[in-house]
């Protein structure tokens, strides 16, 4: 038994629920570290701060497809550093490191946060039969109930000859244990499947093939059918949104497209166009 398995195993002892085992580190190791696909090696860990920053800290020395996945985070990190925090084993929380190296040119890394939301969309559409939308650049919303809620998030990170994208997904979250009101879960989307290992495999195996297919492109977004599908599944476009921008900058308008550099493309009550790369973007209401 490795260290990591043997953290994974103690945890069993502290069940909450019956409904929420530890996972299984060897099985998944079996079922994903094959030796001839993207995955290199696949950590499970009862607890840790951030995923993120758990590989940031071996990157170095790790080759490309390194995973580490925690049973329960106590500092993880979404964008502008707000907190993401859930029940042990109620959810999906792991971390994969990129390496593209110079089959794709440094100037596309940033279509990775959009590879890794369109890979996860479709990775829980195949697995748990549940439709999943991209809020841009970041958020996986599921419909609960008819409203438009957040179960995921993700954030990516550079590294110096890579990027770590760590992914957060609220799996089996009740409305009792949401942290806030507008915040969901699969569980709360009827998901057909809330057990978290072939959800885990499924959102891999989709990212492996997502990514395969980018890289193959040389990280062309369009040549690799990446920006039309992530388009496709984005629920900010055609809606009218407020973009807080760095520097406290707002921009509000109506979002129309999706760049090829990733930029969310939005047009102003006046008619001009905005590109924006960075920001957080507000759902205020859908334009007909």
């Amino acid at each position: 038994m490795t260290p990591s398995d043997a953290s994974a195993g103690a945890s069993a002892g502290r069940w909450s629920s019956l409904d929420r085992p530890p996972l299984n580190a060897a099985a998944l190791r079996r079922a994903l570290v094959t030796g001839d696909g993207l995955w290199t090696s696949l950590e499970v860990v009862a607890s840790t701060g951030s995923t993120n920053t758990d590989l940031a800290t071996r990157a170095a020395e790790l080759p490309e497809g390194a995973v580490i996945v925690a049973e329960e985070q106590s500092a993880g990190r979404g964008r502008l550093d707000r907190s993401w925090v859930a029940p042990a084993r109620s959810g999906l929380f792991f971390s994969v490191l990129f390496k593209p190296g110079d089959a794709v040119p440094q100037e596309q890394w940033g279509w990775l946060t959009l590879l890794a939301g369109v890979a996860t969309a479709t990775g829980l559409s195949r697995a748990a039969g549940v439709d999943t939308a991209l809020k841009w650049p970041n958020d996986l919303l599921v419909s609960v109930e008819g409203e438009e809620r957040k179960t995921g998030g993700i954030l990516a990170e550079r590294v110096e000859d890579g990027v770590i994208v760590g992914i957060g997904l609220n799996v089996t979250l009740t409305e009792e244990e949401l942290p806030v009101p507008a915040a969901g879960s699969l569980l709360l989307a009827k998901a057909t499947v809330t057990d978290r290992e072939p959800l885990l495999k499924a959102v891999l195996r989709s990212l492996e093939e997502w990514y395969g297919n980018w890289r193959a492109a040389g990280g062309d977004p369009a040549a690799s059918g990446l920006q039309e599908t992530y388009a496709a599944g984005c629920a900010t476009l055609g809606r009218h949104v407020r973009a807080e921008l760095p520097g406290g900058r707002t921009l509000t308008g109506t979002a129309e497209a999706v760049d090829t550099d990733g930029r969310l493309v939005i047009r102003t009550a006046e008619g001009t166009h905005e590109a924006v790369g960075a920001g957080d973007v507000v759902h205020l209401r859908s334009v007909h």
